[in-house]
């Protein structure tokens, strides 16, 4: 017996449904993983709510897992049964007991990288290495922005920033928030309930903005944002948690600096395979030697990931997210 969370209609939390499914036999060119930690992601609910259109409904949800290869598909060389992998992107579906995955999708975890952490870092700690070693390459003296700065990749961000030898300025909504990025090597936290970011920036800058915002925000902060780059800066959005940015007219890049402006996504930084590894290895060789820790600081069943969603849009969570099937 299998049991994964899929939806049939695009909505709230409430559209969750626990199922059993049939699980076939792995194919050509994929493996069967059972898993033991499920990541938790906002990309998830916008392919819950309808925001990213799923492939087809009914469908499973998620995109990120760690556990065992339990049996290979003809073809297959990258696994063999019995090696512990994780993932991050691919087809929707990870909210799943076991399921089948593309093998060329799999990542195997070095000794030192046990499956709860890398369920709750993948994909989150592969975007920042793209979003800070290749959208924008950081470099040491660099001052950024990071908005929501203590969630799941707000924190491997500071963390990651930190050891570039940037100074990191980050967004948070409370101030137990501000500690908890502090903590993580946020050198600047800025509570928004009671602090202009703009003004922030601008100050601690000595009015000259920051090269880079990195924005998963989107509606609330996006244009505010744009204020808080220094001429030739680059806005980077990689995210919508209050929803989806606003239209640009290109001629406000001008007006504002000669600003850059990209929407860039963790399938377009490892669509190929050698992409994906080398981005894995980059965070796993951080992890290893303590550069960056890896916090769960929630965790749910997976028949409970209604639950875990809510609590992720209601902006209540800090750091990673997991669910345990």
């Amino acid at each position: 017996m299998n049991h994964a969370v899929r939806v049939h209609a695009y909505g709230g939390p409430e559209v969750l449904r626990w199922e059993e499914v049939a699980l076939p036999a792995p194919g050509p060119g994929e493996a069967l993983v059972r898993q033991s930690a499920v990541g938790v992601n906002f990309i998830d609910t916008y392919y819950r709510s309808g925001l990213y259109p799923l492939p087809s409904l009914p469908s499973g949800l998620g995109s990120e897992a760690a556990g065992v290869v339990e049996a290979v598909g003809a073809g297959v060389t990258e696994i063999a049964p019995g090696d512990r992998v994780a993932y991050a992107g691919g087809p929707p579906g990870s909210y799943a007991e076991r399921r089948v995955m593309p093998a060329a999708r799999l990542v195997p975890l070095p000794r030192a990288i046990d499956e709860r952490t890398a369920a709750a870092a993948l994909l989150k700690g592969m975007t920042v290495e793209y979003l800070v070693c290749r959208t924008y390459p950081v470099r040491a003296g660099d001052a950024v922005l990071f908005h929501a700065a203590a969630g799941g990749v707000g924190l491997i961000a500071c963390q990651w920033l930190k050891g570039l030898g940037a100074t990191v300025i980050g967004t948070v909504s409370t101030e137990e928030k501000a500690e908890l990025a502090r903590a993580h090597g946020c050198e600047h936290p800025v509570v928004t309930a009671r602090e202009d970011f703009v003004a922030r920036v601008r100050e601690l800058t000595h009015g000259r903005g920051v090269p880079v915002v990195y924005d998963s925000v989107g509606r609330d902060t996006f244009l505010r944002s744009l204020d808080c780059l220094a001429p030739r800066g680059m806005m980077v959005s990689f995210g919508n948690a209050s929803g989806p940015p606003p239209a640009v007219d290109p001629l406000l890049l001008a007006a504002k600096g000669s600003l850059f402006l990209t929407r860039p996504s963790l399938m377009a930084y490892t669509a190929t395979r050698e992409e994906l590894l080398a981005s894995a290895a980059a965070l796993f060789s951080q992890v290893e030697r303590g550069a960056v820790r890896v916090e769960v600081h929630h965790e749910w069943p997976l028949l409970e990931a209604a639950a875990a969603q809510r609590t992720l849009e209601e902006r209540k969570t800090a750091g990673s997210i997991l669910l345990r099937p």
